[in-house]
């Protein structure tokens, strides 16, 4: 799926990450993707993100439009058609307040996008947010920007969080025989610790899909205010 580039500003975008048994993972992921690991375990997560006048790169900012969304995220790596092992993230459901993006996703635009509602409070670096999509999947979360790092994360800071991430760059969806590819590239990358009183998701706390002793809620982490394009990348087919 080929769109031009797409430019605009992320608000506000939370990384919301847990470690996970990666023989669970990779019982979940579709081929060609395998979980990227670190430290032997493998990193999913929800990306929950504001954007701001989203548009056609070159367009005028009244073409502009913006929404809350949520990415439910697996670090993976995958090879390509050369043999070279290439990294970033499959993103098997999204979520977003805006109509208009479940109109054109998977058909106009990368992904499938999920109806939902969201109700987020911000004030004095505390932040609340929760959503609930049409098909009944929850997330919440309460948390507050801070300067200290968790000692109990499997990371040992925050700059090392910042590498992992920033090379997952590259995001694939799910669209019928084939995933279509999406690309962020940002013109600045800056990120900070959240210290996180609640955390809930419907996705990743059903034990269907992940068995109890599974997955455990790692970190959380915020950008803010960040200039940004969207670049469509090759679609890889199911295999």
């Amino acid at each position: 799926m080929n769109i031009p580039k797409i430019h605009g500003f992320i608000e506000r975008r939370i990384l919301v990450n847990y470690t996970a048994d990666p023989s669970v993972v990779s019982g979940i992921l579709p081929a060609p993707f395998t979980p990227k690991l670190y430290k032997g375990k493998a990193i999913v997560g929800i990306c929950l993100i504001r954007l701001k006048s989203i548009k056609p790169k070159g367009f005028p900012k009244l073409f502009g439009v913006s929404s809350e969304n949520a990415a439910h995220r697996f670090a993976v790596e995958w090879t390509d058609e050369s043999g070279q092992i290439c990294e970033g993230v499959y993103i098997p459901r999204r979520d977003t307040s805006l109509y208009l993006n479940t109109l054109v996703g998977g058909r106009f635009f990368p992904g499938k996008h999920n109806l939902a509602n969201f109700n987020i409070r911000e004030s004095n670096a505390n932040y609340h947010l929760d959503a609930l999509s049409s098909d009944q999947n929850q997330i919440q979360i309460d948390a507050r920007r801070t300067s200290e790092f968790p000692l109990g994360s499997i990371f040992d800071n925050i700059d090392e969080v910042s590498q992992f991430f920033e090379k997952g760059s590259i995001g694939y969806s799910p669209n019928g025989k084939s995933f279509d590819g999406l690309k962020l590239n940002t013109y600045n990358w800056e990120i900070s610790p959240l210290e996180v009183q609640n955390i809930k998701s419907t996705y990743f706390d059903d034990k269907n899909r992940f068995p109890e002793g599974s997955i455990q809620f790692d970190h959380a982490v915020i950008m803010l205010n960040i200039e940004h394009e969207w670049q469509s990348m090759k679609s890889i087919s199911c295999l």
